[in-house]
Parts: C-alpha cells; sequence; structure tokens
C-alpha cells in the first residue's frame, strides 16, 4: 500500500446533515412512511464513519440523499460546505451489488470513471494495472467479472471508485454478500486504503464487528421514524482485535442499543 501516497489522492470533506427529514408515500395503502425523522450528524474530514441500525430504519436512504440520488423532503445535506442537489463526482458509491459492466474487462471497468472524465484510453488502462496492483489483482486485468470470485469483483468495485478519486466514499453494506473469511480480508484492506487515501468514509452495515472494527465513530440509527440514537466514538488502536475485551465492550454495547429499539418496533405492531 506505499504507493498510495503518491497518486495524489484527494483528502475527506466534511458532511452535515441537519433535521433530514424524507416521506414516502405508500401507494398502496395510500398513506405516508417517514423513513427519517429530525436526523442530525456531523461528520469530519477524512472521518471514517459507521451507520447500523435495525432493518428498514433508513441507512439506505440516508446514504441515497448524501450521495444525489434522492432528495430529502426537508432540513439540509451540506458536503464541503454546499447544498447537496445531485451526484456529483466528489462523492463515489461503492454498493451491496457489485455494478461492474460485465461486457468490460477488469482494466477497463476500472478506467471506466477515468475516460469518462475525459483521461486518453492508454493512460486509463495504466492507471487501472496502478490500482490493481495495489489489491494484487493486476493478474487478472483482461478478465471479465463472471471469471472472478466474489470478493475480487468487490475488489475491483472498489478500486474503480477510488481511481475516479472522490473526496467522499459512501459504502452500503459492500462486503454483506460475501463468506466471512473474505470479508475480513476485505475489511483489513478498506482500512489500509482508507488509512492511506485519507478518504471521508460513510460505511452502513448490519454486522456489529464490522461497525466497530472500521469505524472510528459507529452511528446507532433509532427504529423509524429514524434519528440518532447514539453515536460511539471507538477508541481502539489500529488494526483492531474483536476478541480484544475493549472491543467486547463495544458490541454489548451496540446490541443492546439495537435490541432495544427492536423490541420497541415490535411492541409498536403489536
Amino acid at each position: 500500500m506505499s504507493n498510495m501516497a503518491e497518486m495524489g489522492l484527494t483528502a475527506g470533506a466534511d458532511i452535515s446533515c441537519r433535521h433530514l427529514r424524507k416521506v414516502f408515500h405508500d401507494i398502496k395503502r395510500n398513506n405516508r412512511v417517514v423513513g427519517l425523522g429530525d436526523f442530525d450528524l456531523e461528520i469530519a474530514p477524512s472521518e471514517f464513519i459507521t451507520i447500523i441500525g435495525p432493518s428498514g430504519c433508513g441507512k439506505t436512504t440516508l446514504l441515497n440523499i448524501v450521495a444525489g440520488f434522492e432528495r430529502q423532503t426537508s432540513g439540509e445535506i451540506l458536503v464541503g460546505g454546499k447544498p447537496v442537489t445531485a451526484p456529483g463526482p466528489d462523492r463515489g458509491v461503492v454498493f451491496q451489488e457489485y455494478a461492474l459492466f460485465p461486457w468490460l474487462t477488469v482494466t477497463r471497468n476500472v478506467g471506466y470513471g477515468l475516460i469518462e472524465r475525459g483521461m486518453r484510453r492508454n493512460e486509463a488502462d495504466q492507471e487501472s494495472i496502478r490500482w490493481l496492483k495495489l489489491v494484487g489483482l493486476d493478474e487478472f486485468g483482461n478478465r471479465y467479472p463472471h471469471e472472478l470470485s466474489g470478493g475480487m469483483r468487490q475488489r475491483v468495485a472498489l478500486i474503480r471508485v477510488l481511481a475516479a478519486d472522490p473526496s467522499i466514499l459512501l459504502m452500503d453494506e459492500p462486503f454483506a454478500a460475501l463468506d466471512a473469511l473474505t470479508r475480513t480480508v476485505l475489511q483489513h484492506e478498506l482500512q489500509a486504503l482508507w488509512q492511506h487515501s485519507r478518504k471521508t468514509v460513510v460505511f452502513v452495515t448490519h454486522n456489529v464487528d464490522e461497525a466497530i472494527f472500521l469505524g472510528d465513530r459507529m452511528v446507532i440509527m433509532s427504529a423509524r421514524p429514524s434519528s440518532v440514537k447514539s453515536i460511539v466514538k471507538i477508541d481502539l488502536p489500529r488494526p483492531r482485535d474483536a476478541t480484544d475485551e475493549k472491543f467486547n465492550n463495544y458490541r454489548r454495547l451496540a446490541t443492546s442499543e439495537l435490541e432495544q429499539e427492536l423490541t420497541s418496533m415490535i411492541r409498536f405492531r403489536q
């Protein structure tokens, strides 16, 4: 990972979510559903934020609003002090699905965004190969996505976003579909990439251990209408040991908070 410093990567930008509210209209039931309700969060430049919460609490909705894919019903979302009104090159999104072009080689997938921004194809290919070397995939540059394992495809999806050099990475459960061992390996690789690039990362996950392992702070969301239930600063050295007692303390805290929200959801439905 030592070559990361030589790539001239853009550092992170700050994110401000102020009284965000998102209301959906349920056509089938002809009623309104409040996805986000008075959501406030300030994220510092280069900070790694993990977000967990009950299923359906609006984690992905929040990410889509920051990305500019959706508009909030009310409230304000700022990136680098400017209101978010649409998607932009300053925000790169890594989805749970690999979102790779099946008709392009691995090298051309990584370089797609670079070509769209005006880089010549041969230069984009060279830049793509540099990124592939960082994650040990330089021998697979001429392969197609269907010829790679799930972990390899997600590596390609990640460096494709990084190669475009956004200041912010928005990650929506990118490792959820992977087996436990591959997930652990990619967590370590993502952490190393982030430590060198210092981009701002907002990482949505259902996995408590993953949230603790990766995050500077862990944001625990409440059940709908969602707000910030608590924010936990993870005061552990990196790389983190999931068997450490302090790690276990964070795990117990987060699990207890989530169980409270699940219990309140069940009672509300009854």
